[in-house]
């Protein structure tokens, strides 16, 4: 049986490698790269779920195939919440992981611990069609005085998890089985099952 094409809204080679580990099996998964859109999608939305909207929207309506899209962060609760859908750019550059964790740190140098937050993910799926999917997924966790880890990308090495490991240190398997963007795909999935 040929899997159904889905196009994730994303050229990140991390987040590319989790939604093909996580939905590999079931679907064939093609960035955006490969399905010949090379943009620069404008994130525009004040949540998660309209960003992952925008994106998905912006490629089935470029290619006429299904999409899938997250917008994800961090949400620290002693910072109102912040970095939140800033996440990426939160140091003013976008992707710059060390000066975001740079920043995070120091903008919470007088907190004591627990400083407690989580790492959200949105992920929409659009289809020709049908209606739009948007599920919220999320991991619980706590930042961290210092980095810890190797692996990851983001706020991976700040990020303490159920498991007592960052995600910085957590091997991609167990990161996929209990991350904010696995919980939130498989609420998708549900959903999809649940139409048929």
């Amino acid at each position: 049986m040929t899997k159904q094409r889905l196009i994730v809204a994303s050229n990140n080679k991390n987040k590319l490698r989790e939604f093909d580990a996580i939905l590999g099996s079931r679907f064939e998964i093609v960035s955006m790269h490969d399905a010949g859109i090379d943009a620069d999608i404008e994130e525009n939305g004040t949540t998660f779920e309209e960003n992952a909207l925008i994106k998905a929207r912006y490629v089935m309506d470029k290619t006429g195939c299904a999409a899938i899209a997250d917008d994800s962060g961090l949400e620290v609760d002693a910072l109102g919440g912040a970095p939140g859908v800033y996440s990426a750019r939160y140091c003013g550059r976008h992707g710059d992981d060390e000066a975001n964790n740079d920043l995070l740190l120091e903008n919470l140098k007088d907190v004591p611990a627990p400083r407690t937050g989580r790492y959200v993910a949105a992920i929409a799926l659009v289809r020709p069609g049908h209606d739009d999917i948007v599920r919220r997924g999320t991991c619980d966790g706590v930042i961290l005085f210092e980095r810890r880890g190797n692996g990851g990308f983001g706020y991976d090495p700040l990020f303490l998890c159920e498991t007592g490991e960052t995600f910085a240190e957590v091997s991609m398997e167990t990161k996929n089985r209990i991350s904010h963007r696995k919980r939130g795909i498989a609420a998708v999935l549900s959903a999809l099952e649940a139409e048929a």
